[in-house]
Formats: structure tokens, sequence, C-alpha cells
């Protein structure tokens, strides 16, 4: 690897893999695809354009655009593609693109031929930081966001910082988002660092989450940070909210449940909204939310195991949190209204 690339390496014993993070990194592809495969098939998405060489054989593959891509109609088409491709189970993906064309392609990869390996070459921001990193992949249903799953870890993640040269803005707030939510998770410094070591602090800290808890059954769990109003809000077409927007007001509504249960000051409420505001994001509801439509996607969350669960910050830093009292859910959402 050229000298001017950071490597932050995902512990997960045998399965550990490298995230490769510089401009130009996605010219390290040949070298990271696992094994000899004959073929790579490579899923983007048409608007992406970013070329990628392998250096075997293959062929592209596009899916739409947004999170209408993200269903189980897709990826049977991919599969169905790729059979009739001759992909077999030595051969590799290579996922060229943003968070959902990791989690589709992802996905895919995780049950054809009950799993051949994936390589994501990680485009936008949100990628980089969170999205290509951990091996979560997911479809939505209409019922909920994320819910038909695998756990599939890549071989190797390319994040190059060259494409974010063109990333169109509301592109970049969908990547402040997250980097936001990170900033409550043990990164408080990230606003005072160059981009690129943003970057690499996020994708650190991810990395060590995940190699401490890789099934979310404990820690990982703070990563959905913010998300429980995300997801029903983005859940929701009507608001045309991208998922770094919605984290951004679900983590203020978060900040303003745990207040009114106790667990942090008001001044800790501010500086969840200043953090939002820092990287030019909304804290408050999109216009027309309804309070009642949102508490009962509340209850579809993939978190909700056993009653409403959510993410809070507290004295013993953010952890999940069971509630029963959908009155403070209430209050809440109207504090953001």
């Amino acid at each position: 690897m050229p000298a001017t690339h950071q490597i932050v390496d995902v512990d997960l014993g045998d399965r550990c893999y490298p995230v490769v993070v510089g401009a130009g990194a996605r010219h390290e592809l040949a070298s990271v695809l696992p094994g000899s495969p004959r073929r790579v098939a490579v899923v983007t998405q048409a608007g992406v354009g970013i070329p990628v060489d392998p250096g075997v054989e293959h062929q592209l593959f596009t899916i739409g655009d947004g999170e209408q891509a993200k269903t189980m109609a897709t990826v049977e088409r991919l599969c169905s593609q790729w059979a009739r491709w001759g992909l077999t189970r030595n051969d590799a993906v290579v996922a060229v693109g943003g968070g959902i064309v990791t989690d589709v392609a992802g996905f895919s990869a995780s049950i054809y031929h009950r799993g051949v390996s994936v390589v994501y070459v990680s485009t936008t921001l949100l990628g980089l930081i969170d999205a290509s990193v951990g091996g979560k992949t997911a479809v939505n249903l209409p019922e909920g966001k994320n819910l038909v799953g695998t756990f599939w870890q890549p071989s190797a993640v390319l994040c190059d910082t060259e494409s974010l040269a063109t990333l169109p803005a509301r592109e970049w707030r969908c990547g402040y988002g997250e980097m936001a939510k990170y900033e409550f998770l043990g990164a408080a410094e990230l606003g005072q660092l160059p981009l690129e070591d943003q970057i690499v602090r996020c994708i650190q800290l991810k990395a060590d989450i995940v190699a401490e808890d890789e099934r979310e059954s404990g820690r990982r769990a703070v990563l959905n940070y913010g998300h429980t109003l995300a997801h029903a809000l983005e859940i929701s077409e009507r608001f045309d909210l991208r998922h770094g927007e919605a984290v951004a007001i679900g983590l203020v509504y978060a900040a303003e449940v745990a207040e009114r249960l106790g667990r942090i000051s008001k001044a800790r409420v501010g500086e969840h909204r200043a953090a939002v505001a820092h990287y030019d994001l909304l804290d408050r509801l999109p216009p027309g939310a309804d309070t009642e439509v949102l508490i009962d996607l509340f209850s579809h969350d993939k978190k909700a195991v056993d009653g409403l669960t959510f993410v809070l910050d507290g004295p013993n830093g953010v952890e999940p949190v069971r509630l029963d009292d959908t009155g403070v859910l209430r209050d809440a959402l109207e504090a953001i209204r």
C-alpha cells in the first residue's frame, strides 16, 4: 500500500480485514481481492461514476437510487443476473458506492450460493465513516427499515477520499449526521480534526466496537444512537430525508428523551444541538410528522426485542434503555417539533 494511505484493521480473528483510507485507495482493489476469483461482479449505481479495475474478468451491475432500491426485489434481481452470468461461490462481488450499494450488494453476496466474498469501494462520506465497516447488511420492508439482513463481513474496504471531490452538498450532510453521532461515542474532538483524520477516527472507533461485539448482542447497539427516530422518519418517503439528516434529528430527540428521564442535563441537550448545528444539520421534525405514527414505527425498530428500546446518553455514556412510558416519547417529540 502507498505510504500515504492509512489502514485500520477490523480485528475479528481469522476474519480480520483492512480498511484502507486515502486518495486513490480504489486502485488497490486487485491486491485486496480474496483468493483467486475468476470473475468479479461490480455492483454500483448509475450516478456513482467511479471506475474500478479488479484485474480479472468483471461485469457491471447497476441498482436504483434511494431507499426504494433497498428491497428484496432488488436482491432477487441481482442474484438472478449473477446466476445468468455464471458467478460462482469462488468468485467475488465488489460494491462501489455509498451505504445503499454496500447494504444491497453485501446482503446479496451473503446469500448468493450461501455466501460469496465481497469487497467495498466506498465513495460517500457516510459510507467511508460508517456504512462500509462492520459487516451489517440489510434491506427494507414496508413495515420498517433494515428489517431483513445478515452479518457478512467484507474481505476489505477501500475508502477513496478522491471520490468526495464531486459529492453533492446533501451527501456531505448525510455523512455529517453520522459524524455528529461519533462525537457522543468517544470522539468529541472530531470537529477539530482534518477531514481524513476525522474519517480514520470514526472508522477506528467503529472497528473497536465491532471487534468487541460483532453481532450486536451488547455494546454495538450504541452505534444506533439517534437511529430509532431516524429510521421512522426515513421509512416515510414523504419527508425526503437522507440518512444522516434523519440521524441528526434523531440525536437531538434522543437527548430530549434522556433529559426527561433524568439521565442528562439540559446543558447536555444543548451540546447535542450544538454538534448538529456545527455540521449545518436540522434539529427539528419535518413539517407534518405525526406523533402517533412515529411512536408506532418505534415498535417496529429492529432494537425493539422486548418493548420499546432507545439508545440514550446518560451518566455511564450512551447505552440501550428500555422505555415503557410513551408519554415521555410524545413530550420529547413536541420539544423538537
